[in-house]
């Protein structure tokens, strides 16, 4: 019989799709692979999910689902909410019904990984105080150098990180901020893992360049978007997909109408592209930019999972160089820029020889074999 994990993570799968539960496609992404990771070292895995609703009304039962041979999802009770004070106990009714579950199921001194958010760091730091589990903690990026923090959430966030006897961390200098006791721990950047050529690719003889992630300002997209300008107009075409709410959303509509105006250089918004449409879109490319603001706190120690994607997917990537990118384990294959410009953006592109031979697998296969064999040492010892 394999041995089994909890995993605790905002999550969500198609068998839930209608109910609309919190989650973040990226962050999905991550767990999927982590998952995968442990099940090739002989670990089942129950994701234990307190995502609650995001639809206004209809109550929803929770329930245990099959996601992958050997992979669980636990979802708990919740339902729809039209207001502030209904939005509030739907969230600590979620996080109650997570803290029975653990309690009631998980025996002392077995590991637990959990997917930081600060929303559950007190949850989980009061199930560890009872039931004195293992505690990994997968570290994707500190909160507080993304938004406004409270006094009180920047104290929660780092008491997490301080009951923390193991971690899972998205880059090596993470390490330096939340672990200063050099705790075990494992790197993962992001998916280390080649998708199979599908053999696809768009029908011209232009260079076909790729922004594809979140279109919150900070992250850049308006930025690839108008690199377009500077770019000549017959070689290459620029698309932007992605996500965001919808302001965000509207935002990168318009600006890209404008840039297609103002430019003799194609630029295209294509829409928000999910599972096989995704990778087949990327593979039809050749480059990938990661264009978010360099100038931001959480640069330092945050990695833009969008560059694994592109390098799994066989694309060159195009960045603003960064501490945490150049210092990563695929620091060496990337293209820098070190200015926040269209123009920089647009030379960095024009400065990649696509004649030269280029495949990402030989990285992607070692990167992966690396992580599942500390992933193993973390969980089992």
């Amino acid at each position: 019989m394999n041995r089994e994990v909890k995993y605790v993570a905002f999550y969500s799968s198609g068998a839930v799709q209608s109910e609309n539960r919190q989650s973040s496609p990226s962050a999905i992404t991550k767990i999927d692979y982590i998952c995968s990771a442990l099940r090739r070292n002989g670990v089942d895995v129950e994701i234990v999910s307190p995502s609650w609703t995001n639809n206004g009304k209809g109550v929803y039962r929770g329930g245990v689902y099959r996601v992958a041979e050997g992979v669980t999802l636990r979802t708990f009770r919740t339902f729809g909410a039209g207001n502030r004070l209904q939005r509030i106990v739907k969230y600590l009714y979620s996080l109650s019904q997570m803290c029975l579950y653990l309690l009631g199921t998980h025996k002392k001194g077995e590991p637990i990984i959990v997917y930081h958010s600060p929303i559950l760091s007190l949850p989980i730091r009061l199930v560890q105080r009872v039931k004195r589990f293992e505690l990994i903690l997968e570290v994707e990026e500190i909160y507080q150098d993304v938004v406004a923090c409270s006094r009180q959430a920047m104290r929660s966030e780092y008491r997490i990180f301080a009951s923390a006897d193991k971690f899972i961390l998205s880059t090596g200098l993470l390490n330096d901020k939340v672990n200063p006791g050099n705790k075990p721990n494992a790197v993962v950047h992001g998916v280390y893992r080649r998708e199979p050529d599908r053999k696809c690719g768009f029908d011209d003889d232009r260079i076909h360049v790729v922004y594809a992630g979140t279109f919150n300002p900070s992250k850049g997209a308006a930025a690839a978007a108008a690199a377009a300008a500077y770019l000549p107009t017959a070689h290459y075409h620029v698309h932007i997909i992605g996500f965001g709410n919808e302001a965000e959303t509207e935002r990168v509509r318009q600006q890209v109408a404008e840039i297609s105006r103002t430019s003799g250089c194609t630029v295209t918004y294509d829409g928000l592209l999910r599972g096989e449409e995704y990778i087949r879109f990327l593979q039809s490319c050749d480059i990938g930019l990661s264009t978010q603001i360099p100038d931001t706190t959480y640069n330092d120690t945050s990695f833009p999972s969008k560059i694994l994607s592109y390098l799994a997917n066989g694309l060159r990537v195009v960045s603003v160089r960064t501490r945490a990118i150049e210092s990563s384990a695929i620091g060496d294959v990337v293209f820098y820029y070190e200015e926040q410009t269209p123009r920089a953006i647009a030379e960095a592109i024009m400065s990649i020889d696509m004649r030269q031979p280029y495949d990402s697998t030989e990285l992607m296969n070692r990167l992966d074999a690396e992580f599942v064999k500390s992933v193993k040492q973390l969980v089992c010892g």
